[in-house]
């Protein structure tokens, strides 16, 4: 069953609260710094969450850390999740090194089957050499940095509102036995399940999962068409039918990032002042700095409501897109983006600051929920292809300059090409930008030699024909 995440804030949360919460968390990341470091290796891959929790119970472990029981065995449960992702993720580049280390599909398959096995059969992949060797090299020993999160199960807390409404509150167990942390909520609907409680900047953010079919837009039945699309800056998408999703996303990512840059500017010279005070001996005017001028919660509040607007631009964007689609074909956008430093400063700033992960994990999602079918291609060079004839055309700026006087807007024009890579037998999702000019190339080089070019003809002779000349790459 599809689920969603569903976050709600704390409203006016006093200091002594948020103390006692950001103490409990700072002791839960000690808790997560040791399940990294004796089981995020290849040596961990076989051990279970519940073995670690019977064996720290068992030792005496669990209690050094000073938190109640049922809270540092939701950490572990947590952490031993976490391991288990990155482990999943590096078995995907695994999988590739497999494809290039081989070319005998039995000896594929047995690897491929390996790597796939679960972790408690007696056909584990720590028991092949090469696997071994391959998962060490891309899922090294992780590390913990998270101390700010508590995991809550969801027998451990309440929730109620108050004699004649209002928003939630709710219950958290503290530090000590019988104790409770009352948190006032900014909404009405009342969280359920586990919970996931985030500090950040004096805030308490309560995340919980619903089940994705009690949302409205998975009420809503997804289109008939086929449809591909392309992430744009200026816009969330582009589809192949040249219509734009999400017009507002360049000017709210231009404008949070030139802010950040005049807000970092400025920090710089506060600190610069704070740091002369210090030198000339003048420490209370460098604390006045310090606490009023270099703080973060301001910050990140307003970092936080960004990341919802855009959030919920892209969403929506997704939503039109598959409103008509039954299937939706888009690039690949787990790859990094590569040439920014070719661009300048400011563009490459604004670039480093664009929402791939937001637009995936929402065309995951709305296409899950939704029962649209999201195919993911190799998206190299689409945006600088005739969508014609798949060859190589000119590009200037959001431009492409097509045979015949032809001109066309890039991103419509990768759009379709995203299109029509779907069924292109020759470049697959992981086919290298290299191999992929390649291929292009010899496909123009195909196209050039089955046209004859015509010779002009002396008069009153017969007319020439020129060989085609090949051109070399």
């Amino acid at each position: 069953m599809s689920k969603a995440t569903r976050v709600a804030y704390s409203q006016g949360l006093n200091a002594r609260k948020y103390a006692q919460l950001t103490e409990q968390a700072a002791r839960l990341g000690r808790v997560r710094s040791a399940v990294w470091q004796q089981y995020g290796s290849v040596r961990g891959a076989q051990v279970r969450d519940r073995t670690v929790r019977d064996q720290w119970m068992a030792d005496g472990t669990g209690a050094s850390f000073r938190v109640l029981a049922n809270p540092w065995k939701e950490t572990v449960r947590d952490a031993m999740a976490d391991i288990r992702a990155s482990r999943e993720s590096a078995k995907v580049k695994a999988r590739e090194a497999v494809r290039r280390h081989t070319t005998d599909e039995q000896e594929r398959r047995r690897l491929y089957t390996l790597l796939k096995s679960d972790r408690w059969t007696s056909d584990r992949w720590t028991s092949d050499p090469y696997l071994a060797r391959i998962m060490r090299k891309y899922w090294p020993r992780g590390h913990n940095h998270t101390a700010n999160q508590i995991v809550v199960r969801a027998d451990q807390y309440t929730t109620w509102t108050p004699v004649g409404g209002g928003n939630v509150w709710l219950a958290v167990p503290g530090l000590e036995r019988r104790s409770r942390v009352a948190i006032p909520l900014n909404t009405t609907v009342v969280p359920t399940g586990t919970l996931r409680l985030i500090l950040r900047s004096g805030r308490v953010e309560v995340q919980y999962q619903v089940d994705a079919s009690t949302l409205k837009s998975s009420q809503r039945p997804c289109g008939t068409a086929r449809i591909g699309v392309d992430k744009g800056y200026t816009e969330v998408l582009t589809d192949s039918d040249g219509q734009h999703h999400g017009p507002g996303l360049g000017l709210l990512l231009t404008a949070q990032s030139d802010l950040r840059k005049r807000k970092g500017q400025a920090r710089a010279k506060l600190r610069a002042i704070r740091d002369r005070a210090i030198e000339t001996g003048d420490p209370a005017k460098a604390g006045r700095i310090e606490r009023n001028n270099l703080g973060t919660a301001k910050r990140g509040r307003q970092d936080s409501r960004w990341r919802a607007r855009v959030r919920n631009l892209t969403y929506q964007a997704v939503n039109q897109v598959v409103d008509k689609a039954a299937v939706v074909v888009a690039e690949d956008l787990t790859k990094p983006f590569t040439g920014r430093k070719k661009l300048g400063r400011n563009t490459g700033r604004r670039l480093a600051a664009w929402t791939k992960g937001v637009t995936a994990r929402a065309l995951h999602d709305v296409s899950e929920r939704r029962g649209s079918a999201l195919v993911m291609v190799n998206a190299a060079y689409t945006s600088q292809a005739d969508p014609r004839t798949g060859l190589l055309a000119v590009r200037r700026g959001d431009r492409l300059y097509l045979a015949g006087g032809v001109v066309m807007q890039a991103d419509h024009a990768a759009a379709i090409n995203i299109l029509h890579r779907a069924s292109d037998p020759d470049i697959t999702l992981h086919t290298p930008y290299a191999r992929v000019r390649q291929i292009l190339q010899e496909r123009a080089d195909r196209q050039r030699t089955r046209l004859p070019v015509q010779d002009s003809s002396p008069p009153g002779g017969e007319r020439k024909i020129r060989a085609p000349v090949r051109e070399s790459a």
